[in-house]
C-alpha cells in the first residue's frame, strides 16, 4: 500500500506531470528540464528526488550530466502508470508548448553556459 501511495503523491504535482511527459520523449539531465520548466534548478531536483524515491524515474552519471529516464519495469504498479501515462495529455497545450521548447535545446550547449 506504501509503494501506491507515494506513486499517487508524486503523480499529484503539475510539474512532475510535466517532467515524467517530457521524459517520454528523451533522458533528460536537470539542465535541460529546468530550461523548458522556467523554474528553479533547487525545485527541479526536488521534484526529480521524489519522482526517483516513487519509483518513477532511473538515473545515470554519464561524464558531469546525471540523466534521468523513466523507470524500467519493476514494479506491476509503476509499469501500469507508466504505460497508462503514455497516453495522457495528447492534446494538452503545456506538454505540447514543453515538447517544442526541448526539441530546441540539447544539455552539451545549455549545461555548458553556466
Amino acid at each position: 500500500m506504501k509503494t501506491i501511495e507515494k506513486l499517487f503523491k508524486a503523480l499529484a504535482d503539475r510539474n512532475r506531470l510535466r517532467i515524467l511527459k517530457m521524459l517520454e520523449a528523451r533522458p533528460l539531465c536537470v539542465c535541460e528540464i529546468t530550461y523548458v520548466m522556467g523554474i528553479a534548478q533547487s525545485s527541479v531536483s526536488r521534484h526529480l528526488a521524489i519522482l526517483r524515491d516513487a519509483g518513477l524515474l532511473e538515473d545515470c552519471k554519464t561524464g558531469q550530466w546525471t540523466i534521468y529516464s523513466l523507470s524500467g519495469v519493476k514494479d506491476d504498479a509503476v509499469a501500469t502508470l507508466i504505460t497508462s501515462m503514455r497516453r495522457w495529455g495528447k492534446d494538452d497545450s503545456q506538454i505540447g508548448a514543453d515538447r517544442a521548447k526541448l526539441r530546441a535545446v540539447r544539455k552539451e550547449v545549455l549545461c555548458l553556459k553556466r
